[in-house]
């Protein structure tokens, strides 16, 4: 079957009954902006059984291929929506960066060495497709109002929520939400509409990205040259794309006029410099940019959340900005669906702020670092870098100082209020605030995934001694009313058998098949960890007790820690 032109698609606009409403209709939740993020948050909010209103003014998915390196944690993350092998499937993987230094090879790094991963470092693909699969999956959806053609140019804080007023091409009309989540771009409307602005440092050069359409034998890696010999002077980066297409960027210098450059009587000698005079190729898309590191003091006004790019945004060396604005919204639904539910505190909306913010903080920090090491402005920082380099091809402790784009890694969450320190020690990376780690299990018979079991709630993982089984009661006196925790056994490969079937405490069973999980977790018989819903560790035991387990899920849904529950020893019970 081929791919849909989703560079083609018009989306239809279709009057809503909502615009012929006597009164305003009220909506748990409004999105503004169908974007990649604005699009990830309503199958998020969805997933967790939140009805979502998503408006944008177009009637489009992007064109041109735009943000195209999808990190590993952006894919584990989509793959709990449903559409993260469809990604995997059409894109081109890669673990593999390499950097130039004029003529030769400075230094070869592997974001992956190590096996036992579902997903690559990072996939790339075309800003369009990921739309388009974020688009069709979120049309699929029951509980997701699409709505095209549908411009905010309005609004108004209230004190139980925002007013919208809404044009389209049959008039204005408008809409209130308990919630509005603004994920409309780095220029942002909304942004505008209520005073608020993004600051930072915006960086004098520009950069032409020229998609190019060719057959080539180049490995799908990310290639970096600084100062080669078809382009002196500058630098240029180039990966491979779905489709023949190769991403090709070139550093042009800041007084570069915008016009002519993107003219392709400008851009094919600079193409055909890097490919030889006898290449074949096709222009795909060409563009021009600058590019800046910036962000609101704030993510959260009142009932109004910004996500992505509205929030802040970075130079697209790291391939930090679609990425984080993905991990922006794994943040924000559950806790939003809990605020929502009654579950929750307001205040567990605060902490998307806290971890986000930092979040966005390490992006800019290592976007700044390395958009200053790639365009020195000043003869001594060229002399620093070029120096770095040239050490680089020897010398393992220059490679470290070698900045091409530190590539996005997931954000760890160290200061969090929502996690409950340790109080035992631990080898293994996976402490309180970090993105828990994938590996290979085994479940009901057929392999698996780690990350896949846990899913999109809070669970309870438990490692067991062989033979083992856990009180059947642990998941109901570990839980919250309103907020359950699902256990999950975690067995030694080959111990798991008939343990499911002798098991009435609704008590899931998984093994470490290669007793990766073990290993990566530091586990050994009795230690826990209670994962939150967004994948990241908010506690860890070396021995299970329900009531700590309350106290700890207390804590990560932002409310006071309960006394244990009045269940008898059972409550308290330690598992050696």
């Amino acid at each position: 079957m081929a791919d849909i032109d989703y560079q083609a698609l018009q989306l239809p606009y279709r009057p809503h009954p909502d615009a012929r409403a006597t009164q305003p209709v009220r909506h748990p939740v409004i999105v503004v902006g169908a974007g990649p993020v604005g699009l990830t948050a309503a199958l998020d909010l969805a997933a967790h059984g939140v009805p979502v209103v998503v408006l944008d003014d177009d009637c489009r998915l992007s064109t041109g291929s735009r943000a195209i390196c999808f990190s590993k944690r952006t894919l584990e993350i989509w793959d709990r929506l449903g559409v993260g092998q469809r990604m995997v499937d059409k894109g081109v993987c890669w673990n593999v960066g390499r950097v130039f230094f004029g003529e030769g090879e400075v230094w070869r790094f592997d974001l992956l060495p190590e096996t036992g991963h579902r997903r690559p470092a990072f996939i790339n693909l075309q800003q369009y497709y990921a739309e388009g699969y974020l688009y069709e999956r979120a049309a699929s959806q029951p509980l997701i109002d699409l709505r095209w053609r549908h411009k905010v140019i309005e609004v108004a804080q209230l004190p139980e929520g925002v007013r919208l007023t809404v044009e389209t091409p049959d008039g204005r009309h408008a809409l209130l939400a308990d919630w509005l989540l603004a994920c409309d771009g780095s220029r942002s409307p909304i942004r505008g509409m209520i005073g608020q602005q993004a600051r930072g440092r915006v960086f004098r050069d520009r950069f032409l990205i020229a998609d190019v359409k060719m057959q080539a034998d180049f490995p799908p890696e990310r290639w970096f040259w600084f100062d080669p010999p078809f382009h002196p002077g500058q630098s240029v980066l180039l990966h491979r794309q779905p489709d023949d297409v190769w991403r090709i960027d070139f550093q042009m210098g800041w007084d570069t006029d915008p016009v002519e450059a993107v003219k392709p009587e400008n851009v094919k000698p600079l193409v055909r410099a890097l490919l030889g005079p006898e290449a074949r190729f096709e222009l795909e898309w060409v563009s021009i940019y600058t590019f800046a590191c910036e962000r609101m003091e704030r993510f959260r006004h009142g009932r109004i959340i910004f996500a992505g790019d509205s929030a802040h945004r970075v130079s697209p060396f790291g391939a930090r900005g679609a990425n984080s604005g993905v991990q922006d919204v794994d943040n924000l639904c559950w806790k939003l669906a809990l605020v929502l539910a009654g579950h929750a505190p307001e205040s567990l909306l605060d902490t998307y702020c806290t971890e986000r913010e930092y979040a966005a903080d390490e992006n800019i920090r290592h976007s700044t670092r390395a958009t200053d090491f790639i365009t020195p402005k000043s003869e001594i920082s060229r002399v620093f870098r070029n120096t770095v380099l040239a050490l680089a091809r020897e010398h393992p402790f220059a490679r470290a100082l070698v900045n091409s784009g530190r590539l996005s890694q997931p954000c760890a969450y160290r200061d969090t209020p929502l996690s409950t320190p340790d109080d035992d020690c631990y080898d293994s990376p996976m402490q309180p605030g970090c993105v828990a780690l994938d590996a290979p299990i085994r479940r009901a018979g057929h392999d698996d995934w780690w990350l896949s079991t846990l899913g999109g709630g809070f669970v309870l993982a438990v490692f067991c001694g062989p033979g083992q089984l856990l009180p059947p009661a642990l998941a109901s006196q570990a839980g919250l009313p309103g907020v359950p925790v699902r256990v999950v056994a975690v067995h030694p490969a080959g111990a798991a058998d008939g343990l499911a079937a002798a098991d009435a405490g609704g008590i899931d069973h998984v093994e470490d098949a290669q007793g990766l999980l073990a290993r990566r977790y530091d586990a050994r018989p009795g230690t826990c960890y209670l994962i939150r819903p967004d994948q990241h560790v908010a506690a860890r035991w070396r021995s299970v007790e329900a009531g700590r387990v309350r106290q700890a899920l207390a804590r990560a849904v932002g409310i006071a820690e309960p006394a244990p529950a009045a269940c008898g020893a059972d409550a308290d019970r330690r598992l050696a």
